[in-house]
């Protein structure tokens, strides 16, 4: 799965180069942590465990370093003694920590916790991060710690590969739960056909087709590109319930199963290609995010609801028909329609699969009667409802914490947060300061003068980290005056405590320690906190000719967020606007355009109030379901008036037309959002609280859409349409009256 910061980032973006260049590739390294816990940390044989184990990482390909209480045990011994050695004593042990707290106080807080950290490059691969994992398990394990010590393997790199193996393991459950449901509603909603589960491997090879064509296009998986599949899966399905249901509808009137495939292309395939064209619309939207996973997932909806077309109308409709072509040749058929003529059979059959079907359209036509006789009321309540809802919406906040989004009981979490409250949290923001020479005498003063000031005068700024503390310590607490002084103290450095802080001869690098920011204050506060040290540093500039970028994970993560949840509604509407010029574009009417785009823009204030009143916050994914819904409500819609136009066309009147297209159509309708729904209930069984409130979300708002298509749509497509025709008719009455005029005055 890949989780690199090109897939939240542009790699064209002054932030990816600010980040991902600088940043990442020069300074930034990756840490496991191992942190251990029992009475006395200070102790010499656990010492010799950690020195065991440092020799076996510093081995493993990938590991920059290691940084461990044993390492520097030996270089302070090395100092007072000469001999690079760990001592014999738990008293000298005891001694040197004690007595040097500036070099242990942040590796051994207190005397029952130690850390020791195996740092790896930034730019390190998700492939490459696991081996090293796997392989600091299998050096812990090897170390031989006493047994009275507790280890504990945690770290972002850690967090992050746990919680990705989870996904993936939850995923296929859930997938696996939802094609149960699926089962289970077709079997239910959809009896009335023959060939009843054939929709589900049908949308299922179109799911295949699009991994193929995922592989040849070179779309990468991420996080939010798996979560598209289970939308496919309730997507592409309803193509595939339209075909078989227009397919067996005709074969029920017709009998013949050429002119029925014949007339289900003929009449379906125009309607749901249309439909999936607007669906894509409404997907095209989210080409708008400037976050390239967000771009990606549209990709990937796009190519997929094609490859389910593609898949329901030359795999779906041919299947069935050779089903039914080699059914009747059945040697037991025809044996059994000897003993009974088959024509009763099918009768009673025929019979008892009509009083079935019909119950969802007699229902479906009841609400359309009730509908279309409180017209407005119905429409005035449902905008009313609608308003509200978008007002409400502006109030739902938007959830930054990143470990809120997963199961709060995952051991890697678990860990995490018990690493956080022992040692503090790590979360940083990067300056990086570009200079003529790194050892300017001018940019080390003013550094030390930046740090102190922000460590004094932010309460969420802990700590700075630079070369600066350094060459003070080796200059007796002051920074030279003199470039050649501070070259010569560079030179006395060891090389990879230099490299931490510098680059070259013209970058060097400040670390502002911020805690559990993204927990404690969020990303509206790392924001502020951002905006403060920005306008510090016009207040305090910087020694001319040296420029500063503040860069870092907070800020990227800051940045993604705004970009994923900010931009929501502009994506939304947008993607309306998109769907209803692609409407007029088809049909060149404007209320075959405007009336499939009114009912999703209720169902999206319906949505916004029901988020507000069942509290659920917008979080990466729940920030895309504005397109979504776009994309599956309007299919709805679509059918429903395309099937209305075609019910007008022979003759009946207007509100006959909307009740065929309820009774006929309606029922297709309900067992694809009944597939749909119940397809995407499995989501909330994931343990992932992100993905159920995704799924949950996603329930609702297909139900919603479901209501608007059978609630809203039927008084507002009579109310337009009538009100048009009349208009049409007014229009021609007057044309008759002024030929008629202009015949008699001729005839003068």
């Amino acid at each position: 799965m890949k989780s690199g910061t090109e897939t939240f980032v542009g790699k064209d973006s002054p932030l990816y180069q600010d980040y991902d260049h600088l940043y990442q590739s020069i300074f930034q390294t990756r840490s496991i942590v191992i942190m251990v816990e029992g009475n006395e940390v200070k102790s010499a044989d656990l010492m010799k465990a950690v020195d065991r184990l440092e020799h076996q990482l510093q081995a493993t390909d990938g590991v920059i370093e290691t940084i461990s209480p044993a390492s520097l045990i030996k270089q302070v011994n090395y100092q007072m003694t000469g001999r690079y050695t760990l001592p014999e004593t738990d008293e000298e042990i005891k001694a040197i920590i004690d007595g040097n707290p500036d070099i242990f106080g942040q590796i051994i807080p207190d005397n029952t916790h130690m850390l020791i950290s195996v740092n790896m490059a930034g730019s390190a691969s998700d492939k490459a991060q696991e081996d090293i994992l796997v392989a600091t398990e299998d050096a812990v394990s090897f170390a031989d710690f006493p047994p009275s010590y507790n280890i504990i393997i945690t770290g972002d790199p850690a967090f992050s590969i746990s919680m990705n193996y989870e996904m993936n393991t939850s995923m296929g459950l859930l997938l696996g739960l939802s094609a149960i449901f699926m089962v289970t509603v077709l079997l239910l909603v959809f009896r009335h056909v023959r060939w009843s589960l054939l929709p589900l491997p049908v949308v299922l090879l179109g799911v295949v087709y699009t991994f193929g064509a995922m592989g040849y296009i070179g779309i990468p998986m991420s996080m939010v590109s798996m979560s598209a599949f289970p939308i496919l899966i309730g997507v592409g399905i309803d193509y595939a319930i339209q075909f078989h249901n227009r397919l067996e509808e005709e074969l029920q009137e017709k009998g013949n199963k050429t002119g029925a495939v014949i007339e289900t292309v003929k009449h379906t395939g125009p309607a749901v290609l249309i439909a999936l064209a607007m669906t894509a619309l409404g997907f095209f939207s989210l080409f708008t995010s400037t976050v390239p996973m967000i771009q990606d997932f549209g990709k990937l909806l796009m190519i997929g609801i094609l490859m389910c077309y593609f898949s329901s109308i030359f795999v779906g409709v041919v299947t069935i028909s050779l089903f039914d072509k080699y059914s009747e040749k059945n040697p037991l058929r025809k044996i059994a329609n000897k003993i009974k003529p088959a024509n009763s059979g099918k009768k009673k059959k025929s019979e008892e699969e009509s009083a079935s079907s019909r119950l969802i359209g007699r229902t479906l036509q009841k609400i359309t009667n009730v509908t279309i006789k409180y017209n407005i009321l119905v429409l005035g309540i449902a905008c009313l409802l609608c308003f509200g809802g978008l007002y409400l919406d502006q109030s739902v906040p938007i959830e930054t914490d990143v470990q809120t989004f997963v199961p709060q009981d995952m051991p890697a979490l678990v860990n995490l947060r018990h690493m956080g409250d022992i040692m503090g949290g790590d979360d940083q923001l990067n300056l990086i300061i570009k200079v003529k020479d790194t050892a300017n005498p001018d940019v080390l003063k003013w550094i030390d003068r930046f740090s102190e000031h922000e460590v004094a005068s932010n309460a969420h700024i802990y700590s700075a980290t630079s070369i600066v503390p350094l060459v003070k310590e080796r200059n007796g607490g002051v920074i030279p005056d003199t470039s050649q002084e501070i070259k010569n103290i560079y030179s006395q450095i060891p090389e990879a405590q230099k490299n931490r802080y510098m680059y070259g001869n013209n970058m060097l690098l400040l670390n502002f320690n911020i805690g559990n920011a993204v927990a404690d204050i969020k990303m509206t506060g790392i924001e502020e906190l951002t905006n403060i040290v920005k306008q510090d540093m016009q207040w305090m500039p910087a020694p001319p000719g040296t420029t500063v970028t503040i860069t870092g994970n907070s800020v990227v993560f800051m940045e993604v967020l705004t970009a994923l949840t900010s931009g929501r509604v502009a994506m939304t509407f947008f993607g309306l606007l998109l769907v209803f010029a692609g409407l007029l574009v088809v049909y060149r009417d404007w209320v075959k355009a405007l009336v499939p785009v009114i009912p999703m823009v209720i169902v999206i204030g319906w949505s916004g109030g029901v988020m507000s009143y069942l509290n659920i916050d917008y979080t990466p994914m729940t920030a895309t379901l504005g397109a979504l819904i776009l994309g599956v409500g309007s299919e709805y819609a679509i059918l429903m008036m395309e099937r209305y136009f075609e019910e007008k066309d022979k003759g009946v009147s207007h509100i006959e037309a909307i009740q065929m297209a309820s009774s006929k159509i309606g029922s297709a309708i309900v067992a694809s959002g009944a597939t749909t729904v119940f397809g995407f209930m499995a989501l909330i069984a994931s343990p992932f609280p992100m993905i159920t409130d995704f799924g949950m979300v996603t329930v609702i708002d297909i139900v919603l859409a479901l209501l608007a298509t059978f609630v809203v749509f039927p008084p507002l497509m009579i109310t337009l349409d009538t009100w048009r025709d009349r208009r049409k008719g007014l229009r021609t009455a007057e044309k008759r009256t002024e030929i008629q005029k202009q015949t008699q005055g001729a005839e003068i």
